[in-house]
This record gives C-alpha cells, sequence and structure tokens, in this order.
C-alpha cells in the first residue's frame, strides 16, 4: 500500500473548496490543514504536549537545518525524527532547498546540485537530489519533499524556464533514488514563477512522474497576494484531484481561507511563531500587537472569543508585561495563542466546505477580522 494516499469526502457547492483527509503511517490529517512549522525538530517554545492539546495533526520539520545540527545520522541513530522529537502524529520534512537558495552570497548551482556554505560556521557543503532523499529518508518523516530549485523573485522568464526544467530533471532523480516509497511518500513541486504556461509545463512534467502528493512552490515570495490568488487560480486545477495539494510558506488567515477556496489541502509558515517573539497576535478582530504601551493596564483576554489556554488565564497586561521583559514564558503564551487560532480557523473552514458555506464563512471573518488593508505585517 502506498505510504500516502488523499480520500476525497465532500467539494463545497458553494466555493468548491475540498474537505479532505490525507492518511499517512502516523494517522491521519484532516483537511485543508494548517501545518506549525518545527524547523529544527520544535515548533519554538511549543511541546509536543501542547501541539496535541491544540490538535495539530501534522508539523513541518527542515533537512537543511537538521542536515546541519544535530545531523542526519544522529536521527537515524535514534530511530528517526518521530522518536528523536517524541512526536507521534505526521511529520512533512521540506528538501533544504528553500534554505539553500536563500544563501544567495553562498552557494553555487549547478546540474548536480547545490555547493553552499554552512550558515552555522562556514564549512562548504552540498546539497543534491539524491542527497536530500538519503536525509530525509534518514529522518523518516511521512511526506517528503522532492530537491527542487526556488528561482528570486522577480526573475527573468527564461531564468524560471531554466530552473523549472532543471527542478522537472531534480523531481526525476529524487524518485529514482527515494529509498523507502512504502513508508515515505514523496511529493514533488511545481515551479514557474508567475508565468502560467510555465507553471503548466511544470506541472504537465511533474504529473507525468505520477508522484503520491504535489505541491506548488515559488509562491509567498514578495508578490502581492492578489497576484499570488491569481498563480493559483490557474495552477491548482493542473494538479491531480485524488492527490494532496500543498501551498508551501502561506499562513496569513487570509490566504488560508483564500488557498482553501482554490483547493489546496495544506499550507505551512513560520509566521504564527515567529510574529509571536514580537509580541504580535492574530485574534477575531485582527492583528493586535500586545507589546504595545496601550494595554499596560489592559486586564482583559488577548482574545474574547478565544478558548485557548492563554485567554483562559492571562491578560493582555500581563502578556506585554512578559514580553517587555524578554521572559520566556510570554513567547510560549503568544505562541500558544497564534497556533491555536490558526488550527481553530482550519477547523472551522472545515466545517463550512461541509456545509456549504465557505464563501459566506470568508466574508463574515473579514468584516470582523479586517480586510487586507488591515493584514499588513501578516
Amino acid at each position: 500500500m502506498a505510504a500516502i494516499t488523499y480520500e476525497h469526502i465532500k467539494t463545497c457547492k458553494q466555493s468548491g473548496a475540498r474537505l479532505g483527509r490525507v492518511h499517512t503511517p502516523h494517522g491521519v490529517i484532516e483537511t485543508p490543514a494548517f501545518m506549525p512549522v518545527g524547523t529544527l525538530a520544535t515548533v519554538k517554545t511549543m511541546s509536543p504536549e501542547e501541539l496535541k492539546q491544540m490538535d495539530a495533526h501534522i508539523i513541518l520539520s527542515n533537512t537543511y537545518h537538521l542536515f546541519l545540527r544535530p545531523g542526519h545520522d544522529i536521527i537515524r541513530e535514534a530511530g528517526g525524527l518521530h522518536k528523536f522529537m517524541n512526536w507521534d502524529r505526521p511529520i512533512l520534512t521540506d528538501s533544504g532547498g528553500f534554505q539553500v537558495f536563500s544563501l544567495s552570497d553562498m552557494r553555487k548551482i549547478t546540474e548536480e546540485g547545490v555547493h553552499f556554505r554552512s550558515h552555522l560556521n562556514g564549512d562548504k557543503k552540498f546539497l543534491s537530489p539524491e542527497v536530500a532523499m538519503e536525509i530525509q529518508n534518514a529522518l523518516g518523516s511521512d511526506i517528503m519533499m522532492a530537491f527542487d530549485e526556488c528561482p528570486p523573485y522577480p526573475a527573468e522568464y527564461d531564468y524560471v524556464k531554466k530552473s523549472l526544467e532543471r527542478t522537472s530533471r531534480w523531481a526525476e532523480r529524487c524518485l529514482k533514488s527515494h529509498a523507502r516509497p512504502e513508508d515515505q511518500g514523496l511529493f514533488a513541486i511545481v515551479q514557474g514563477g508567475m508565468h502560467e504556461d510555465l507553471r503548466r509545463q511544470s506541472a504537465a512534467d511533474l504529473t507525468s512522474m505520477d508522484f503520491p502528493g504535489y505541491a506548488i512552490g515559488g509562491l509567498s515570495v514578495g508578490e502581492s497576494k492578489q497576484l499570488m490568488y491569481e498563480v493559483l487560480d490557474y495552477t491548482v486545477p493542473l494538479l491531480p484531484q485524488g492527490k494532496p495539494r500543498y501551498l508551501m510558506g502561506v499562513g496569513s488567515p487570509d490566504a488560508l481561507l483564500e488557498g482553501s477556496i482554490r483547493g489546496v489541502d495544506m499550507f505551512d509558515c513560520v509566521l504564527p511563531t515567529r510574529i509571536a517573539r514580537n509580541g504580535t497576535t492574530m485574534t477575531s478582530q485582527g492583528r493586535l500587537v500586545v507589546r504595545n504601551a496601550q494595554y499596560a493596564r489592559d486586564f482583559g483576554p488577548l482574545d474574547p472569543e478565544c478558548d485557548c489556554y492563554t485567554c483562559r488565564n492571562y491578560s493582555r497586561a500581563y502578556l506585554r508585561h512578559l514580553i517587555k521583559a524578554d521572559e520566556t514564558f510570554g513567547l510560549r503564551l503568544t505562541t500558544y495563542h497564534n497556533l491555536h487560532f490558526l488550527l481553530e480557523l482550519m477547523r472551522k473552514v472545515r466545517e463550512a466546505i461541509r456545509e456549504d458555506r465557505l464563501l459566506d464563512f470568508r466574508d463574515e471573518f473579514f468584516a470582523q477580522y479586517g480586510l487586507y488593508d488591515n493584514l499588513k505585517g501578516f
């Protein structure tokens, strides 16, 4: 049996969004789903038990960072990533491509792979499709990502075309060198920048290889959200209906809603954890920067409509005090709230799809949360 299968439950009559389940060796992911990011085998400041409390079905970890530290051999010896970090639910690992390509002044791309210097100590390293598969096979994640080239934005058309063609060749090499297809599902990543013909070319190349799932890469890289939605409008329909669809690096509430409406099943982003660490929170009324002076004597909860641990027990004034004093507990409380907020949002999205009212839910959410102009900083 395949390691990863997609079960379609229902299509929303109002929006076309999909309700489904992704079956993995470590359990089921209810979709559409948001995946908290645990870059270094930990979701920053959160314990696995807390992630389960907020009902995270899957978390993401990072091949590049774990390759550099502690090293995939150590994680293999520990019995794989699940045992190493004590997480018994599904894990997705990215391929390391995005991180390597963001080291623009410290890397050299060849057909064979990418030579780069570690951002930790400057050591020379090499990542290729084969090495990315070897690392992810050692990590033992449920879902692995093919090693792809991530073109910068903006980029010349010819560069993006050459880049996506290399990504297709690399995807084929990933398939050939993947040692554990019965235990781990390998997803390919559609590239092509903001060009419809190139997205079509990339999707055609990759779907012909019959991967268990497909991701859309190269978005949320600096383009406007409107442009991102336009690219999704023509890219998502190119992907097989019977396979999971994953939009990489997207995690603002509005983009999760708009992506779900367009038929995306899975999302990940460091956004909720990263902004939490400077005191920025997502609430049902919009963005709230709890470190601001106006909350010094505000003894109400962060979000009166939220029932998370943070909102049930602590005031805005206390959270502001902790963040201003650089207390770790403050980072834990704001992180917990932000992750709970997005996971709860996705639960409501799934409920709205089931009831054929996702467009109504989106409009109600935006009316309360604030439209796009209030979402700057997300």
